[in-house]
């Protein structure tokens, strides 16, 4: 069964695509090209594109998806469903298109990064943010993308990526107090992060790329701008000390490590700061030249923006100006400053308008992360989607708010580690330590093999040319059928075949049947007694087949599951890493204390504020602004510190 469809891209006020419509666009631009080493005044710049493959690529690019499902009259059979979707446009439109995804820092200019525009001749490579969307989308749409794997591999990428929600109608942002607050809060960071070096020393950093590095950071020095603007320290006229930054490096950092799609879009942001208190002017001493922006906002608009201290306030994204943060601004970053936490802001008159949702409020930790793992520090007031912290702490917390008990919960538990890179990165070194790490490999290739059977995807640049009266995308499904055959007899041979290097431990009864099956498949009657299985010559397997190899290592990974949960996660859970990250999650009551009851009896002492469980009941809330973590970068980041 196969579609087609196709409609014309709604834009916005600003004349930008919608900003779904934006990323997926450019994810299906990415997987179509073969990034590739291009030279530009007389350097090479690797995983990069021209102007001529991205336009040639966008004049005809074809997206199609298959999805598998058991046919509802007959279970035995699989029905599979494959829809095209074709983008076709001009070469203009084409730059155009190109255009909007550098000013979503999507993409930049390899052989001058300072420069904004979508040049004729440049050649173009993938941000740190690109690669987080574009990570996203593969995953989401079971797209086999070998080609990218060195790009992944070489390339830094966004660790985490703040996800603001948008009108449903025209797109724009919707602001309410405590979306700002939240997205303050990953503006600032937990604390300052304050930097001694000069401008040009600042710049220089910035544009270190892993193909030119920049010149190795002075001694004490941690440019890290994944914690927050970097600022710097200033003594103010009170003899308090105050946190500058750059009105233009304020405007970059929203467009790197948030989904705003433009400077335009980040200075109304930044604007809001200010009509809320949280930052204000310091000076602009330059002229206003034609690419700044003064940017005006107003009460009002999407989401409301009540509570805010002023009704309309301005923000001046040029060259010279400077802002800084102010009383008001630490407060709600909670900065703790002189040893004293920062107070809680005075709350603001009750307006007529309808309250916003609260997403803020839950608790973090200062910038050392005691899991040493980026990934596993959890942001003030983020909802995630889904939100781990969320469902955990209802393990630990029981409907009166005081007494705690630890449930029966491992089986959720364990959920809830399979789902968030930082536990599972942290639980497979747990398993890796206990001789099991091959029960969580195990589960994890068996859910990626499930996905993909029943979803995969392809995108090419060239016209939908019949083969012998096959699509591009039946050609596609064709390819992904035998990549799934081999990836079906990889998991048997690394976990299930007899003396296999990654052998399970599983119910006898359970392999008796998964041998007698892979023995019917294969043209080797004994093929379910060796080590090695291969489907026989000629042999390709029906989708039916594979259907049901994929029900028989459900059977065993739901084995797998049940297995850690009950013997693995009790275990993991009484060790100090974990604990230590529980500490960063979550507020306490009653302070950690040696005192003999033992590290798991200490977690019952683990509570939360009243503003957080409010946050926790709020289903509203997590769609207000939640966070996504890079798989790749998470691992990357802890395969880097596992080799120091």
């Amino acid at each position: 069964m196969s579609s087609s469809s196709s409609h014309l891209m709604k834009t916005t006020r600003r004349g930008r695509p919608f900003v779904k419509d934006t990323h997926d666009l450019f994810a299906t631009l990415v997987v179509s090209l073969q990034l590739d080493t291009h030279r530009s005044f007389f350097k090479s710049y690797p995983n990069s594109f021209t102007t001529d493959e991205a336009c040639n690529n966008l004049a005809s690019l074809k997206f199609s998806q298959s999805n598998r499902a058991a046919d509802p009259k007959d279970p035995s059979r699989i029905i599979t469903t494959t829809t095209t979707t074709t983008f076709s446009m001009t070469r203009d439109m084409a730059k155009g298109i190109c255009q909007h995804f550098m000013d979503a820092q999507l993409i930049e200019n390899a052989a001058d990064l300072s420069s904004p525009v979508f040049r004729e001749r440049g050649v173009y490579m993938l941000t740190p943010k690109g690669l987080h969307i574009l990570e996203r989308f593969i995953t989401k749409n079971g797209i086999s993308a070998e080609h990218l794997l060195k790009v992944f591999a070489t390339q830094p990428i966004c660790m985490k990526l703040l996800h603001l929600e948008r009108r449903t109608q025209d797109d724009e942002i919707l602001v309410t107090k405590s979306v700002i607050e939240v997205l303050f809060r990953r503006f600032v960071g937990r604390e300052p992060n304050a930097t001694r070096l000069s401008d040009d020393e600042l710049v220089a950093q910035y544009q270190s790329r892993p193909h030119a590095k920049a010149p190795p950071l002075p001694s004490g020095e941690d440019l890290d701008r994944t914690l927050g603007i970097v600022v710097r320290k200033v003594s103010g006229s009170a003899k308090t000390d105050e946190y500058h930054f750059a009105a233009m490096a304020a405007v970059q950092w929203l467009c790197d490590f948030t989904t705003i799609v433009g400077t335009d879009e980040g200075a109304e942001i930044a604007a809001h700061f200010v009509r809320y208190g949280l930052i204000s002017l310091v000076s602009d001493r330059g002229k206003v030249k034609d690419y700044n922006l003064v940017t005006q906002v107003r009460a009002g608009g999407p989401g409301g923006g009540a509570g805010a201290m002023m009704q309309e306030a301005e923000f001046r994204a040029t060259d010279k100006a400077v802002y800084r943060v102010t009383k008001e601004g630490m407060q709600v970053a909670r900065w703790e400053l002189g040893g004293k936490p920062a107070s809680a802001p005075a709350k603001p008159v009750a307006s007529k308008a309808r309250p916003s949702q609260s997403t803020d409020d839950l608790p973090g930790t200062n910038r050392s992360n005691p899991t040493g793992s980026i990934a596993q520090a959890t942001d003030h007031g983020l909802m995630r989607r889904p939100s781990v912290s969320d469902r955990m702490r209802a393990e630990y917390i029981q409907d009166d708010g005081h007494a705690h008990s630890v449930k029966d919960s491992h089986t959720a538990r364990l959920k809830q580690i399979l789902e968030e890179p930082a536990l599972r990165s942290l639980f497979r070194e747990f398993l890796r330590a206990n001789f099991c790490e091959e029960n969580l490999s195990f589960w994890l290739d068996v859910q990626d093999f499930k996905r993909r059977f029943s979803t995969t995807s392809s995108a090419v640049a060239s016209p939908g040319q019949q083969a012998k009266g096959r699509t591009t995308g039946h050609l596609a499904m064709e390819k992904h059928q035998q990549d799934l055959i081999a990836m079906a007899f990889v998991i048997y041979n690394t976990y299930l075949a007899p003396a296999s290097p990654c052998e399970l431990n599983i119910d006898h009864q359970l392999r008796a049947e998964l041998i007698t099956y892979m023995t019917s498949i294969t043209a080797d009657k004994d093929a379910g007694l060796k080590a090695v299985t291969e489907p026989g010559i000629g042999n390709t397997l029906h989708a039916s087949q594979l259907q049901t190899m994929v029900k028989l290592y459900e059977r065993i990974q739901g084995y797998m599951f049940r297995l850690m949960a009950t013997d693995s996660v009790p275990k993991f859970c009484k060790t100090d890493r974990f604990l230590n990250l529980m500490r960063s999650v979550f507020d306490y009551n009653d302070k950690f204390t040696d005192d003999g009851a033992g590290l798991a009896a200490q977690t019952q002492n683990m509570s939360l504020s009243p503003s957080a469980k409010q946050a926790a009941l709020d289903d509203d809330a997590s769609s207000r602004a939640y966070l996504t973590i890079s798989q790749a970068a998470n691992e990357k980041q802890a395969a880097l510190q596992k080799a120091a």
